[in-house]
């Protein structure tokens, strides 16, 4: 461990100046990733290319070898050891990720490990309904299950029906649809889309054009696309229209 430590002090010394441009923002563009599988090492490498600084862990050192130059740092550690979490400081990170695969057991004590640790903001992956229980009663401030959230969107993309589907918190989404019929030729407000079909049209693009907020005013026409939010069953409702 220590000469983990050494390594990630020496690495430090050799960032540029230009990567401390205020303590302030280098203490918000900070972020813990536990866990370097697929979801994880994807994860970390988008962060990086958006400029956060990202410490990775993980207790294969295979992966710790292959991602060593991926990121700001990457550490061999266990992460279910409180006290080797509380020795690489990530008790000072104000965000982490348990981005940790099919090891439940490693996940749990890992999420439980942080929360004690106060990591203001804490996001922890499932592969489970079951699992995300678990980790949400342990107080994980955000509990993603990345295969069956692409599942479901994905299965909506195969219908045909919407040609993008984001489904949030509380059974509220956000579609990319076709406009039906019943809705083009006339203002949104002269068409009543929300007090008919329950959803809002917030954006349109007609074909060779960029996407516009979408007001009262706006006449939708036939083949423009349009972008709804409302309740996931209305929205899937309004989709079949097309």
């Amino acid at each position: 461990m220590s000469s983990q430590l050494h390594a990630m002090r020496r690495r430090r010394g050799k960032r540029s100046a230009a990567a401390h441009a205020s303590a302030e923002h280098h203490r918000d563009q900070r972020v813990a990733v536990i866990g370097l599988g697929r979801f994880g090492i994807s994860l970390a490498e988008e962060l990086m290319r958006r400029g956060w600084e990202v410490l990775g862990v993980d207790s294969d050192e295979r992966l710790v070898q292959q991602y060593r130059d991926a990121l700001t740092h990457v550490v061999l550690a266990d992460a279910t050891d409180e006290v080797v979490l509380r020795q690489l400081g990530i008790d000072e990170f104000p965000r982490a990720v348990v981005a940790i695969g099919t090891r439940i057991e490693a996940s749990i004590l890992t999420t439980s490990n942080l929360l004690e640790l106060g990591v203001p903001i804490l996001w922890a992956k499932a592969i489970s309904r079951q699992h995300g229980k678990i980790l949400e009663r342990l107080g994980a401030h955000h509990v993603i299950l990345p295969e069956h959230e692409m599942g479901e969107r994905v299965a909506h993309l195969v219908t045909g029906r919407m040609l993008n589907f984001i489904e949030f918190d509380d059974d509220y989404a956000l579609v990319k649809t076709v406009a039906p019929q019943s809705t083009t030729g006339m203002p949104l407000n002269e068409s009543e889309v929300r007090r008919r079909h329950g959803v809002t049209v917030v954006g349109v693009k007609r074909p060779g054009e960029q996407f516009t907020h979408a007001t009262a005013e706006t006449v939708v026409q036939p083949g423009d696309v349009i972008v709804v939010t409302g309740r996931t069953s209305a929205v899937e409702s309004f989709a079949d229209l097309t």
